[in-house]
């Protein structure tokens, strides 16, 4: 299908030569998150040639593409690709699953990891890992299953002739605190050393992943992704009101369920890859609307930040204390304090 563009004011229109299918895009919008997306790759390139053994960027980008010798084949592809390739996709589903809650309740503090669906998807992997082992689908399944019953519980608290953004974010940060006490419990009722593995993991670490965990988190995300595609016109409809939503020929009840059920897939399926990482899903998706000038928060921007955001926050996790290596979650969760504390005080100014 051939594609026409027309140029307008801040604007481009993407039309089908038939006219059946036109997309218009707004041209800061579409700047920053390229932008982003290039900032992302070059601290990518960077971190797949930083370490014990450095390899020159040169040569990283020509590895990449398959021109490498056998040594930076198995530095680059072998060693370090799992594991920024994983910070760039985690980063990019942490910072979808803030935009859709904050869209959502209408509030910038509603990210998974503030209204307890973190939370949630952690106490269900872990009790899957106690139990049952460790495999990443079962983990991810376990994530998922105690992501959407902290979900529930948390809008049934909340309920009260309707839902309330901030009233939801209070329930869930009550919630939040519950759970922290129940994973504290499991980890002490559990064997050493999977308390002590679970305790780490439990920061938010990409210290031990291998292919083994990116290429089924990748694979996850790719088709969670094309799930947002097709639910993002109607999570930008409920922005402007349900009354104003069912006048496009929006479902709100059906499209609001569906979104909680992608936003707590996408946390659950971080958690299961690299534990709870917080703060990324807070900071992502404001940070983007603010460079973008957007009326409201957005998918491809809060991605592009988020991954830009991890991918950034685990090169400072490997290389601040060489050769010993922080969890990345200690990191977005120093960096993201202060976000949280300028959130706050700008929210109570503007109010």
């Amino acid at each position: 299908m051939s594609v026409h563009i027309e140029r307008g004011h801040r604007t481009w229109l993407l039309r089908s030569r038939g006219g059946r299918v036109s997309i218009l895009l707004r041209r800061r919008p579409v700047i920053v998150v390229a932008a982003l997306l290039l900032a992302a790759a070059a601290v990518a390139v960077v971190s797949l040639g930083v370490g014990d053994y450095v390899v020159p960027i040169p040569d990283v980008v020509a590895t990449v593409f398959g021109f490498g010798d056998s040594r930076s084949q198995l530095v680059v592809w072998g060693w370090r690709m799992p594991r920024v390739l994983l910070a760039l996709a985690l980063g990019a589903a942490l910072g979808a699953a803030g935009a859709i809650f904050q869209s959502l309740t209408r509030n910038p503090l509603g990210s998974p990891d503030i209204i307890g669906f973190d939370s949630g998807a952690y106490v269900g992997a872990l009790l899957v890992i106690t139990t049952v082992g460790t495999g990443y689908l079962v983990v991810a399944g376990g994530a998922l299953v105690g992501g959407l019953a902290t979900a529930l519980l948390v809008y049934v608290l909340a309920y009260r002739r309707g839902f309330q953004g901030f009233r939801l974010i209070i329930v869930g940060i009550a919630v939040s605190a519950m759970l922290a006490s129940v994973s504290t419990w499991v980890i002490l009722n559990t064997d050493l050393n999977i308390a002590l593995a679970a305790s780490a993991w439990g920061s938010g670490s990409l210290n031990a992943v291998g292919w083994a965990q990116a290429t089924p988190a990748v694979v996850i995300l790719v088709a969670l992704w094309g799930i947002a595609a097709v639910l993002s016109r109607g999570m930008h409809a409920l922005e402007v009101g349900d009354d104003a939503a069912v006048a496009l020929g929006v479902r709100t009840g059906r499209v609001r369920l569906r979104l909680v059920v992608l936003g707590v897939a996408f946390t659950a399926t971080a958690t299961a890859a690299a534990g709870p990482i917080a703060f990324v899903s807070l900071a992502a998706p404001q940070l983007a609307r603010r460079l973008t000038r957007s009326a409201g928060v957005t998918l491809s921007g809060s991605a592009a930040m988020g991954a830009l955001l991890l991918v950034v926050s685990d090169l400072i996790a490997q290389r601040i204390f060489a050769p010993s290596q922080l969890p990345v979650g200690v990191i977005t969760v120093a960096l993201g304090g202060a976000y949280l504390i300028w959130l706050l005080i700008s929210e109570a100014r503007r109010r």
